[in-house]
């Protein structure tokens, strides 16, 4: 489904990864959002260069649509400064904005009209002309397999779908820039897998991509570096592999047992010391070890204490550990807000 080309150069390393030769095109400097009672962007200064996938991973009330609210001025800073492909746009947004496209987190398009009529008014908001508008949105209806619903009122559709024409409304003029906010919150398992997949494209074609987003897999899967935000800060800005290294050669192991407690995890910790035991709510014990788990002796001393193993799985070591471990938060808040938001 995915049209878009896939020429795009290779990305050299960026700061703690990405090459520092390189003029950034979107450059943040303390930037600060109080509201009453709240600071909610606290100090924040970040970099994206061009043609990256760069993630803003943290949960709901972190401050990630504040930020990319300034970012494409529909909130003013109260202190700080951004900068848009070397423009200075913190108290002049409009001087950006053709260089840009915006992909709210609540879709902005009219229900009233049709999906293709709603690409043809977004075009001419960007002074393309009546055949350059029409051509365009009938690529984008195509692309993103919208083709046969391109007539009906955009109010007729489902969430999945309003999500992907929301995106070819954001690039319905090919910005260099696309600030992504949220983009699958809230929509079925196969939309949101056809999204990522739009996004993977836009990426791959040369887009530089700011993305929002509380699903901490989304972030692993897509993104090239990311910043975790917690209360308005930035705790941590690194690539990928950087972020994963630390858990990299740890092994892990998921024990399903009913009735799991802090008193079978004591018991499981002095029976096996050199392995680390970690009871979960939902009948669930996490192993983690430097060195290969053998299942077989953890489920034999379960039956002796007559506990039943539901499950053994071993887990791959991946972002969601990360995340914990510099934050201080579970996971368990992010996935809480999947339906939200």
């Amino acid at each position: 489904m995915v049209a878009f080309a896939m020429d795009k150069t290779s990305m050299a390393t960026v700061t703690s990864g990405l090459s520092q030769d390189r003029s950034p095109r979107i450059q943040v400097a303390g930037l600060t959002k109080r509201f009453p009672g709240v600071t909610a962007v606290d100090g924040v200064s970040f970099s994206v260069y061009p043609g990256e996938l760069f993630g803003f991973l943290g949960p709901n009330g972190a401050g990630k649509t504040t930020t990319i609210n300034m970012l494409i001025g529909l909130a003013r800073p109260d202190a700080g400064t951004i900068r848009i492909d070397g423009l200075e746009s913190t108290r002049r947004p409009k001087s950006v904005q053709h260089l840009i496209g915006v992909v709210p987190d609540a879709s902005n398009l009219y229900p009233e009209l049709t999906g293709r009529d709603n690409l043809a008014f977004c075009a001419a908001l960007y002074g393309m002309g009546k055949r350059e508008r029409h051509d365009r949105a009938a690529e984008l209806l195509e692309t993103f397999g919208l083709a046969e619903a391109a007539d009906r009122k955009f109010a007729t559709y489902s969430r999945g779908m309003k999500r992907k024409l929301t995106i070819a409304a954001g690039i319905i003029h090919n910005p260099a820039i696309l600030f992504l906010d949220e983009p699958t919150t809230g929509i079925d398992v196969a939309s949101a897998r056809q999204i990522r997949q739009l996004i993977a494209g836009l990426h791959h074609a040369g887009t530089t991509i700011f993305l929002t987003t509380h699903y901490i897999e989304e972030a692993e899967r897509l993104c090239e570096r990311i910043a975790f935000i917690v209360a308005g800060r930035i705790v941590r800005l690194d690539t990928v592999d950087n972020l994963l290294q630390p858990v990299r050669g740890r092994h892990r192991l998921q024990l399903t047992v009913p009735g799991a407690d802090d008193a079978l995890r004591e018991r499981l910790a002095v029976a096996f010391a050199p392995l680390e035991f970690q009871s979960l709510t939902g009948g669930q014990v996490h192993v983690e070890s430097t060195q290969p788990i053998s299942v077989g002796p953890l489920v034999r001393f379960l039956e002796e204490q007559g506990v039943e193993v539901l499950e053994a799985r071993r887990l791959r070591p991946s972002l969601e550990d990360v995340f914990v471990q510099v934050t201080g938060l579970e996971a368990d808040v992010m996935r809480k807000e999947r339906g939200g938001g």
